[in-house]
């Protein structure tokens, strides 16, 4: 396992990577395409993507690497860096800049490092087991809100939820003392920065939710699927984050299916 301290600084180097190449394109002319799912790629998506894996291939090249855009390499089996190059996508291209990216390292299956950096916002947050969660090089931690009617409550896919489980939504209509509709992964980190006390999201992919799980846990929150369980590779994408226990299980009741 690699140390906490050497996890962080590439880390860092692959966010200042990743976010230069992002900025060359954002706002610019870009080449788009779309998936099976209807989901857009960019140019840019695809170049974040290949600087990064250019890096962890001079840095480890016996690690395994799963991105969004090339798939997975399994590598040795024990060492896991995921990457999502541009997550919301969908804002990059319109020219909104609460576009991420993001990178998780695991370690036989456990996440042992997550970042998020906001290219646009120049604000990278980092979170390490045992070594807490920083943004800009700064110590975060989460808010100390304990009660779900004195929660700042931001809901990510809202059209989803509402469309695959309406009775959820209408339990979420009701809740918080204040409400926000989002996507991707900015509420997130805004909750491990302690200015958003829960966030609830939807149909997410391993690249989208891995790299949040180590930074909400190191800066003191909890992060889980809509059932409670922990975060895997495995996981169905179905996402709920808290700054304390006693909220998380107040928002876990609201998503009972």
């Amino acid at each position: 396992m690699l140390d906490a301290t050497t996890l962080e600084v590439h880390a860092k180097a692959i966010a200042d990577i990743a976010s230069q190449v992002a900025m060359r394109y954002f706002r610019g002319s870009l080449g788009i395409e779309f998936k099976q799912d209807e989901s857009p790629v960019t140019q840019a998506d695809k170049a974040v993507e290949s600087e990064v894996r250019r890096y962890l291939r001079q840095h480890f090249p016996d690690h395994g690497v799963f991105g969004e855009e090339e798939g997975q390499d399994t590598g040795d089996g024990r060492h896991m860096w995921v990457i999502d190059p541009i997550d919301g996508t969908r804002s990059f291209l319109s020219g909104h800049p609460l576009f991420g990216f993001l990178l998780a390292h695991l370690c036989d299956g456990q996440t042992q490092l997550g970042v998020v950096t906001m290219p646009a916002l120049q604000e990278t947050f980092v979170g390490v087991r045992g070594k807490g969660a920083s943004l800009n090089g700064k110590p975060i931690q989460v808010s100390d809100v304990s009660r779900l009617d004195e929660a700042i409550l931001y809901v990510n896919e809202g059209d989803k939820i509402h469309r695959d489980h309406a009775q959820v939504f209408n339990r979420l209509m009701q809740a918080g003392q204040t409400r926000r509709f989002a996507y991707d992964c900015y509420p997130h980190a805004l909750l491990a920065a302690g200015y958003v006390d829960a966030v609830v999201d939807y149909d997410l992919q391993p690249y989208d939710y891995l790299a949040l799980h180590p930074l909400i846990e190191a800066a003191g929150g909890v992060i889980t699927d809509w059932k409670g369980h922990p975060l895997t590779l495995q996981s169905d994408g179905a996402v709920v984050s808290a700054a304390t226990p006693e909220l998380h299980a107040q928002v876990l009741e609201l998503l009972a299916i």
